[in-house]
């Protein structure tokens, strides 16, 4: 499962950017190439009943300055919402609580080191890496090695541009006020998927961050440009490349779908507007939230 992946996929990495920012600044940011909007911009969809709408709108969850995607589509939509779901809570004191569980889920038990749980070739590439972003091995030896990997992917996204706040729900929920806030799932439950692993599959998490942490970036800009044209088919061809583990496909993408599917289908069922923010990998390609939605028979047309 590559980084860039996981970005289109889940919120709660998110945690990291603000958790580490000594780290990131170890090198000077440089200016992250801002993808172009073409075409009509960011895809938005809609369901709808005699009573009740539903947006759905495919985000990427940190972006770099620049990328020009918020139109009047996207304002109409999301200021005439009752109220704005997103998947997890993003306000200030839900991401103080998601940095402090990162920290208290990621740790390792007492005596026990991440180095320790590696080879001595893992070691190798592992300090290599690590020599690559400016980080000491030793400050990262009391973590599990999800939150190694997680860590080690986010930070050079930081050093080359970019941005958390300029992540599309940031923006989304700066714009809204004190409207009603929503969310889908809780960040233990997200982190708990990263958790959750065996320690073998968490060592191959990481590893993979190692090997690709030059690919991140690429791999991340390439998704960004689809996702600003609107191309979720494209977009779905991206995500796939990366989907290499079908257990973790099934954890991190299929099940949340269905599980999301679900919830707005009992939204429907109460009058109102709602406007739904959740990472655009969820709305692309086979076995999407509208591919759930689907087989409930509920109908999702695509409004821009």
């Amino acid at each position: 499962m590559k980084l860039a992946n996981l970005l289109a996929l889940t919120a709660a990495p998110l945690a990291l950017f603000a958790a580490a920012p000594a780290l990131a600044d170890n090198h000077a940011a440089t200016d992250a190439a801002a993808p172009a909007a073409t075409g009509n911009g960011p895809a938005l969809w809609k369901v709808a009943d005699e009573d009740t709408t539903i947006y759905l709108f495919g985000t990427v969850h940190v972006l770099p300055q620049g990328v020009e995607w918020y139109d009047a589509t996207i304002a109409g939509a999301l200021e005439g919402a009752d109220m704005i779901v997103t998947e997890i809570k993003m306000d200030p004191a839900a991401e103080t609580e998601l940095q402090q569980l990162s920290m208290s889920m990621g740790l390792l038990p007492s005596g026990t080191t991440l180095r320790s749980l590696l080879t001595p070739e893992q070691i190798t590439a592992y300090e290599a890496a690590l020599a690559k972003i400016g980080a000491p091995p030793a400050a990262f030896d009391p973590l599990k090695p999800w939150l190694a990997g997680l860590t080690l992917s986010l930070l050079p996204l930081m050093q080359q541009g970019y941005d958390p706040n300029s992540g599309v729900e940031k923006v989304l929920l700066s714009k809204v006020g004190d409207k009603p806030q929503g969310a889908l799932e809780t960040a233990e439950y997200q982190l708990g998927i990263f958790d959750g692993m065996p320690t073998e599959g968490q060592v191959s998490f990481l590893m993979e961050a190692v090997d690709g942490m030059d690919e991140v970036k690429p791999m991340l800009d390439r998704m960004v440009a689809e996702w600003a044209e609107g191309d979720a088919d494209e977009l779905a061809v991206i995500m796939n490349e990366g989907m290499s583990d079908p257990a973790v496909a099934e954890a991190l993408l299929y099940q949340r779908n269905a599980n999301w599917a679900e919830w707005i289908d009992t939204r429907l069922d109460e009058p109102g507007t709602v406007f739904i923010a959740v990472g655009a990998g969820h709305l692309a390609g086979a076995k999407s939230v509208q591919d759930y939605l689907a087989e409930k028979g509920i109908t999702v047309s695509r409004v821009k």
